[in-house]
């Protein structure tokens, strides 16, 4: 029997493979790179075939590196939710409008008139918005009817590369939740809401939970590549949602917070409870669910700081930001930079920095957007709160992460020890580890646990913690205070 698994993660700005045994040891790991197209504004596309390309290419590494006969099965994450036209042939008849595409924006205002909000969340568990797939579906029928009707299956980022591997269609069921035309308790085609764009069910392949073998890898594909035909292929799953999976995110009480250029939040539970502040996808596990956040802007604010210092030696600003304690600096800094999405959903909001004195120098303020993201983790735990959850234990993850400074400032705010697994390689583990808990016998995820017994356990500070409380008010008060004036900073003129 086989004892390795690969994962592939088709990612905005790469994809990337990797191979990981029962063991929890990543034995291959490499990636190809790719750009986002924004023509026109608003717009954001990828080009499909080129991901496709770079999967081809990776499997032919992984087929001169690793053992193939050890090789259990195939599994993608990626992007959510990615809108996909394939024709007839399987190739994708457009570029990709990607989940934060923002060209529907008549379509959106159209739909929020048509449908009753407060119905279709309590469907849906969506609003309607810029992320969800309908709008961008009837942007295509006014403005690109050809395409749509040269299209045989609408796909979503690593649903279609799986479809390549396989020539079988299939879409992940959060996939569809995310596209915001499924009802999340029934799990089928919001028909009614079908009829309305419309979009024809035709054009929607079967929907599978992730680690549902879909198909198997092609003839076709093993000339190319040399990969082997007849490997298993599993249904895939979403990036974010693979992430919380291989960070050890559970059990109900479990959140992942994920200090990439946007903050990430990731909550399992074992009750579907909607909340018109958070996103909710299906948790991999049976009968689970995640609830979730998304700031929109986190290590982006840190770049832009360093930036505007004219100083991107991140260690040397972490450096001098150690050496101040909680509230030396005496600034709160809003970190809505890029408007906000959970929990406020207000996209007239903008950054602040509060407190300024001629005193104050780059490590304070460097110090202040640190601490900033963490005052939003902490919003989004209050509002767990507030729904009745608890948190047990913190988990971190992304290039932030990696600061020590970072993850203590993070732990100290939101008052929890944390763990944090070094050199995480990402969603494609999470993908990898699906196919072996879906293909080896007997695996009771034997291979995460291995992997996260390699996990550095961080004590956050109780006396830290006190201090911040005191900030954080007034992180919430400054938000609240502000807020009617936000929407006056754009001038209209009579």
């Amino acid at each position: 029997m086989g004892d390795i698994a690969i994962g592939i993660d088709i990612g905005t700005t790469g994809v990337k493979a990797i191979a990981a045994t029962v063991g929890g040891d990543v034995v291959f790991e490499s990636s190809r790179s790719h750009d986002l197209v924004s023509d026109q504004a608003g717009f954001a596309e990828e080009d499909a075939s080129v991901w496709w390309e770079s999967t081809k290419l990776l499997l032919k590494e992984i087929a001169a590196e690793v053992d193939c006969t050890r090789v259990v099965g195939v599994g993608f994450s990626g992007m959510v939710p990615t809108l996909i036209l394939v024709d007839e042939s399987g190739e994708p008849i457009r570029y990709s409008i990607q989940q934060n595409d923002a060209r529907a924006t008549k379509e959106i205002a159209e739909f929020k008139e048509l449908l009753d909000n407060d119905d279709y969340f309590r469907l849906t568990g969506n609003s309607v918005n810029q992320q969800v797939i309908f709008p961008k579906f009837k942007w295509l029928l006014e403005h690109e009817p050809d395409a749509v009707r040269r299209a045989k299956y609408v796909m979503g980022s690593y649903d279609y590369c799986a479809f390549r591997l396989t020539g079988v269609p299939a879409l992940e069921r959060n996939w569809a939740l995310e596209s915001g035309m499924w009802l999340i308790e029934e799990e089928r085609w919001h028909e009614e809401l079908l009829s309305q764009i419309p979009l024809s069910a035709e054009l929607l392949p079967p929907v599978y939970a992730s680690g549902h073998i879909v198909g198997h890898t092609s003839e076709a594909v093993a000339k190319e590549t040399g990969f082997p035909a007849g490997i298993p292929v599993v249904c895939g799953i979403a990036d974010h949602v693979a992430s919380a999976l291989a960070t050890g995110v559970r059990n109900e009480g479990d959140l992942l917070l994920k200090l990439g250029g946007a903050g990430d939040v990731l909550f399992a539970t074992d009750s579907l409870r909607l909340d018109p502040r958070l996103f909710i996808d299906y948790h991999p596990l049976p009968e689970k669910y995640l609830i979730n956040g998304c700031m929109a802007a986190s290590g982006s604010i840190v770049k832009w700081i360093t930036n505007l210092t004219q100083d991107t030696d991140f260690a040397r600003l972490t450096a001098e930001a150690e050496k101040l304690k909680p509230g030396d600096g005496q600034i709160i800094m809003l970190p809505y930079f890029l408007g906000e999405k959970t929990p406020i959903f207000d996209t007239d909001a903008r950054g602040v920095i509060f407190g300024l004195s001629l005193n104050h120098d780059r490590a304070s303020l460097f110090r202040a957007v640190l601490e900033a993201v963490a005052f939003g983790f902490r919003h989004h735990v209050e509002v767990l709160a507030e729904l009745g959850y608890n948190v047990e234990h913190v988990y971190l993850s992304n290039g932030g992460a990696r600061s020590p400074l970072w993850k203590q400032i993070v732990l100290d705010v939101v008052g929890s020890d944390g763990t944090y697994v070094p050199n995480h390689p990402g969603s494609c583990i999470g993908a990898a580890f699906m196919v072996l808990e879906n293909m080896v016998p007997g695996h009771s995820w034997a291979a995460l646990e291995a992997f996260l017994a390699r996990g550095v356990r961080i004590s956050y500070s109780p006396e830290n913690h006190r201090r911040y409380s005191h900030y954080y008010s007034l992180y919430r008060d400054l938000y609240e205070q502000l807020k009617p004036l936000f929407p006056r900073l754009q001038y209209k003129p009579e």
